[in-house]
């Protein structure tokens, strides 16, 4: 997810906080060991994609001036009233809408009691859209990324949610059999720390001293308190959640099918279990997933405080070791190690075997610089010829690079650090015990003593940390249940290769390929309580197979566990011993289950039937691998079919800006798989284009009256050029949007809307049509069709914005004809195609030049102060056409540009003496009156003053030296635009100057 450092949006409903920073990514990655060969590959860590995420077009702007993007910052904070729905209503009941519309818009107002009634009445569940007269009998099915239960969502999660929440109402609106599964995911680690630490703060005892049994207890208590605050979180985003279908990843339906695909993986041979090296975190003292493991970079000596260790810690420390050649007293080899803790576990000292230094020492024995014993001299091509000397130190129980070397070369692997981070008895009496790093500063003093510490210097490493703990990760053998991916990961990067499964944005699919090509095997054992125990056993009789190794099984229950056991042994069950593992699975296990086991695998469901695989699956890219990647291999081999066809990746106080305008702006965000840079004025910005709308409806409901009857929309005709103009662009507008849920690009959705309401109905149409009006009789047509751009535009909005459109719908006048819908987000959404009849791309292109001529006379105004007055208007052109075109709009022009008459200058006519003028391109003039409306006496001295001060900026621009980049083109922007701006002031005082009255001496003074 990306990182958002914004505060609070409405305390009491949302809390939402930052998510956490994206993670780099990788296996067991060894503390660096600066002399090693090539390090082992992180598999799971990619360099991070630098991308720019393009800046979204500004839009037209009509004749408000240059278009601005739905999200841009436009106007500062102001406290705003806040108006509070006080009419009493039941939950679930429906909002009492007979009561007119507060003066301005208020989130909390609107966003009140609707969530509630959507939900009683069954909006939001497929059964019911099935009955809708619109049904399109498809179907679309999505499963929410399940949050952790451990906190409240954050600002990541809203984005998540804004997305996916609008592609789900968009289905819905077109008739499509929406399932939207909610859910949560138990967080073993996360949650796990967070109940021992309220144990220790409230009641001062350890898990441990309450036992398994009573802290399970006393984590479902907490989950039963705080689970809840993530799911009113959601609704308060207005998310469109089947909650009847709401599944949490440690319900018993989960777990029979945690255990289920536990058994299952077993039986394929794809679930093993074996002694390996693990990511473990002492502080917990548990294997940790990759994904909980930070990589922190020093730049050089750093000294950290780790939980259990009584001072801090140095770290990027490069310590010099010398190992004495046997039998050549002057005779030593010297490795560099940052981990001199580990050096009991040296097991032997490797070098390339083309090193020229060390072949007359090939098949040499060294000696151990703390215990003496004799160590091989060993040649392997990973060691790095020319890092360092050369010589590394090979510690095969912690290190994964040692592990592969030892692995190659037959050494043994003593473990010398403890589950609990101390030294065990392989270290001797004088280290047992002691936290590793203690030892650490015991046995750097003993090397020094025993004169075998040839150096100590600041050296930039990785140093692996738990996120979860904060303690330094350790590479620890463990016994561990481990599943086999190979098989599986190459049919998850063939699903992608061949197109069965679509990434988005497709930058991602080399990110795929790459890690399922490098996977290893996962490592599912956690030790911990709280998560689904792994449903195996141990027979524990001595000798339970005759060959000493430890016998276990694997079952859906202790009974069936136990035949299996006496099939294994040739023993009766009854007189076996079994005991069941105590740890958990990773929590990433049961996550991956999760778009089916939600729909009621492994039964055959009807869900599972009808809405698996899932339509989608969208999510931030953070979770690609571990989650999405585990969950295509999981559900492929559990299921036989991929979970979903589609990935895709969208990318603290906010004032009380709403839901609505939250949502509208994560929506805006066009750049998908990137950071997402958002800022508190862009949803300032967004507040207010909702207050644009709703001043809008109130408008048009005022006009509408309470008689009004709506045409249906296709015997409705524009009985104007300007009410042509509107449909058209309310039917582009459809199109577009129907364009962006389609090819789930919402940034098109939200760009169309925000032009249409804003630029278009608000800032054009309204403005045109208010003087008709106001006429007596008043006319049909704008009525009309200002209902049909409400309805229709709202409907349009109502994926985005569903608590404004809710409130807003349910004030017009139903249409006649048929039953309506009782809610807008169950009402037919406008498609391109049925709104087509309106289409006019042509008027909208001729319009377009009368808004050109809006914009040059508001200029003039501007130029000359010309606040109140309101000038006449002249239009000359030589072509017909363009007569022809501006005489269809010389009232709405007039109105637009705050103008008097508006008349078109007869061809041949001289142009009129005194009067402003601009060109619009070659062939058309536009004409201002300013005789008698300015006083250029007064208003010359006004224009030298502005055209001082522009000279000014535009000389010390012009001596800057020129640059380079983004920075000189904005440089020459700004140039040209001074120069304009200029050339129109010596304009307008030219014209004002032949205002003047003549005079003997200004007849005489000559030009």
């Amino acid at each position: 997810m990306p990182h958002l450092p914004l505060a609070s949006l409405r305390p009491s409903l949302w809390g939402l906080r930052p998510p956490r920073g994206l993670r780099s990514l990788h296996p067991l990655s060894t503390q660096s060991e600066p002399h090693h060969g090539p390090p082992v590959s992180r598999r799971n860590r990619e360099a991070k994609q630098k991308r720019l995420r393009e800046r979204q077009a500004a839009l037209e702007a009509g004749t408000a001036g240059k278009g601005q993007s739905p999200a841009e910052p436009r106007k500062a904070w102001s406290p705003k009233e806040v108006v509070l729905y006080e009419v009493p209503t039941e939950p679930g009941e429906k909002k009492d809408v007979s009561g007119p519309l507060p003066a301005a818009y208020s989130p909390r107002y609107v966003e009140a009691a609707w969530y509630s009634w959507w939900e009683r009445e069954g909006f939001f569940k497929p059964e019911y859209q099935a009955q809708m007269p619109q049904t399109t009998g498809q179907t679309f099915s999505m499963c929410i990324p399940p949050p952790n239960v451990t906190g409240s969502l954050h600002i990541g999660h809203a984005l998540t949610v804004a997305i996916e929440d609008a592609l789900v109402r968009w289905h819905r609106m077109r008739g499509d059999r929406v399932l939207w599964v909610p859910g949560s995911d138990h967080a073993g680690i996360a949650t796990q720390a967070v109940v021992e630490k309220r144990l220790w703060t409230e009641r001062g005892v350890r898990r441990h001293e309450l036992g398994r049994e009573d802290f399970l207890k006393a984590v479902w208590q907490w989950k039963a308190a705080k689970g809840g605050e993530i799911c009113e979180q959601l609704r308060a985003l207005g998310a469109s959640l089947d909650w009847d279908r709401e599944c949490f990843t440690m319900d018993a339906g989960f777990s029979v099918a945690v255990t289920e695909a536990f058994v299952r993986l077993y039986e394929a041979g794809l679930l093993y279990r074996g002694r390996q090296l693990v990511n473990w975190s002492c502080a917990l003292r548990s294997a940790i997933s990759d994904i909980e493991v930070d990589s922190r970079a020093l730049p050089g000596r750093t000294e950290l405080q780790l939980p259990g260790c009584p001072s801090p810690v140095s770290f990027g420390l490069l310590f010099s070791v010398a190992f004495p050649v046997d039998g050549e007293p002057d005779a030593e080899v010297v490795v560099g190690t940052t981990r001199p803790e580990t050096l009991p576990g040296d097991v032997a000292v490797a070098v390339h075997p083309d090193d020229s230094r060390y072949t007359h020492l090939h098949g040499r024995r060294l000696r151990h610089p703390l215990t003496g014993e004799l160590l091989p001299l060993i040649t392997d091509p990973a060691v790095q010829l020319h890092v360092g000397t050369g010589a590394v130190k090979v510690t095969p129980a912690h290190s994964p690079a040692d592990t592969e070397m030892g692995a190659r070369h037959g050494l043994s692997a003593p473990s010398v650090i403890a589950e609990d981070g101390t030294m065990t008895p392989l270290c001797g009496d004088w280290l047992q015990g002691l936290h590793r790093f203690v030892a650490r500063e015991k046995i750097v003093c003993a090397l020094r003593e025993r004169g075998l510490l040839r150096g100590l210097q600041s050296h930039a490493m990785v140093l692996p940390i738990c996120s979860r703990s904060g303690d330094v990760v350790e590479y620890l053998l463990k016994s561990q249940w481990f599943v086999r991916c190979r098989e599986m990961a190459d049919r998850a990067a063939k699903a992608v290769e061949s197109g069965a499964l679509e990434l988005w944005p497709a930058f991602h699919r080399k990110n795929w390929q790459h890690w399922f090509a490098h996977i290893g095997d996962w490592c599912v054992s956690r030790q911990l309580w709280w998560g689904h125990q792994i449903p195996a056993y141990q027979v524990m009789e001595e000798h339970a197979r005759g060959d000493g190794q430890d016998c276990w099984v694997v079952g859906r229950s202790e009974a069936e566990a136990r035949a299996l056991a006496a099939a294994l042994t040739g023993r009766p069950g009854a007189e076996l011993t079994l005991e069941r593992d105590p740890d958990v699975l990773d929590t990433w296990f049961s996550s991956a289950l999760f778009p089916f086991s939600a729909l009621g695998w492994p039964q055959e469901t009807p869900d599972l039937a009808r809405f698996y695989p899932l339509s989608l699956l969208e999510t931030g890219s953070d979770l690609l691998l571990f989650w999405v990647g585990r969950m295509v291999m999981l559900g492929t081999q559990l299921t036989g079919q991929l979970p979903f066809s589609k990935k895709k990746d969208f990318p603290h106080g906010i004032p009380e800006c709403g839901t609505d305008a939250l949502r509208f702006t994560l929506c805006s965000h066009g750049g998908l798989g990137g950071d997402l840079h958002l800022s508190v004025s862009e949803v300032l910005s967004c507040r207010h284009f909702c207050n644009k709308i709703w001043n809008a409806l109130r408008f048009i409901l005022n006009v509408l009256g309470e008689k009004f009857t709506p045409q249906p929309v296709e015997e409705l005709c524009p009985s104007s050029p300007m009410d042509a103009w509107i449909l058209s662009r309310l039917a582009g507008a459809a199109q577009e949007c129907e364009r962006g849920f389609l090819t789930r690009e919402l940034s098109l959705a939200t760009r169309a809307l925000h032009h249409f309401w804003l630029h278009s109905l608000c800032d054009v149409y309204l403005e045109a049509v208010k003087p008709l009006l106001s006429h007596s009789p008043r006319p049909q047509g704008p009525p009309q069709v200002l209902f049909s751009c409400a309805d229709l535009g709202l409907r349009l909005l109502a994926p985005l914005m569903p608590f404004l459109a809710e409130e807003l719908w349910q004030r017009l006048p139903p249409r006649p004809g048929g039953p309506p819908a009782p809610s807008i987000s169950v009402a037919p959404y406008p498609s391109g195609h049925s709104l087509e009849h309106w289409r006019q791309p042509e008027l909208e292109r001729r319009f377009s030049h009368v808004q050109e001529a809006v914009q040059a006379l508001r200029g003039l105004r501007a130029t000359y102060q010309l606040t109140k007055a309101r000038p006449r208007v002249l239009l000359h052109s030589s072509e017909p056409e363009e007569r022809g075109l501006f005489q269809a709009f010389l009232e709405p022009l007039g109105t637009l540009a705050h103008c008097g008459a508006v008349a078109l200058l007869p061809p041949g006519a001289a142009a009129p003496s005194g009067w402003a003028q601009a060109p619009l391109g070659d062939t058309v003039q536009v004409y201002m009156e300013l005789q008698g409306l300015v006083d250029p006496g007064a208003h010359l001295p006004l224009l030298a003053a502005r055209r001082h001060k522009l000279q000014k900026q535009l000389d010390g621009l012009t001596a800057q030296t020129p640059s380079e980049g983004e920075a000189e083109t904005q440089r020459q922007q700004r140039l040209s635009s001074l120069r304009l701006e200029l050339a129109k002031l010596d304009q307008a005082a030219s014209h004002l100057r032949q205002l003047m009255p003549e005079t003997p001496s200004s007849r005489s003074a000559g030009p």
